[in-house]
């Protein structure tokens, strides 16, 4: 069995947290797990923030469509929330510890902050659309990250996220006005 070790989450944020590594019989080399295990939690972060930036969406929305919009950015929370368990579980699998408590989501989250003013319906799909389309980057660039290190069944689980975020995008973008985005 891999000796256990205690190693620093570092990030951006300036939050330093040591958790212990624990061992595990999977056959990736320590260092691939490591360097893994970083990726997977910065994107833990982003995942949970996404949640509560469309969470704060379909609270607030008002207006047009709002009855679609209302239920469509709940659906597509429930399943951002189902990423964020899937990475953390991830974590947990390749002996690193998953981190999720709120100040860290603060301090670390790559994603725009949300336009917490934002209650108009063009408003929420402008700002969901693009908070989509910055997590979707992330995670393609996290598929790539885990693959050059190694684990590609981690890299295939952000090759799911990725199909269902542009999904969610595609919905959302279907609410804008033609020739919208950017």
């Amino acid at each position: 069995m891999a000796k256990s070790n205690r190693r620093a989450v570092t990030g951006s944020g300036g939050l330093n947290v040591s958790v212990p590594a624990r061992a595990t019989r999977i056959d990736l080399p320590p260092r691939v797990r490591n360097r893994v295990c970083e990726v997977l939690q910065a994107r833990l972060l982003d995942s949970l923030d996404l949640y509560a930036q469309i969470k704060q969406a379909h609270w607030t929305v008002q207006g047009e469509n709002f009855i679609a919009l209302h239920e469509l950015f709940d659906r597509i929370a429930g399943e951002v929330d189902g990423y964020a368990d899937e990475i953390a579980e991830r974590i947990q699998t390749l002996g690193g510890h998953a981190l999720g408590a709120p100040a860290l989501v603060g301090a670390r989250s790559a994603l725009p902050p949300y336009p917490l003013a934002a209650v108009r319906s063009r408003d929420h799909v402008r700002a969901v659309a693009t908070a989509l389309a910055a997590y979707g980057k992330l995670v393609r660039q996290a598929i790539d990250q885990c693959d050059r290190a190694g684990d590609a069944d981690s890299a295939d689980l952000f090759t799911s996220v990725s199909r269902g975020v542009d999904k969610s995008l595609w919905f959302v973008e279907a609410h804008e006005a033609p020739g919208s985005p950017e």
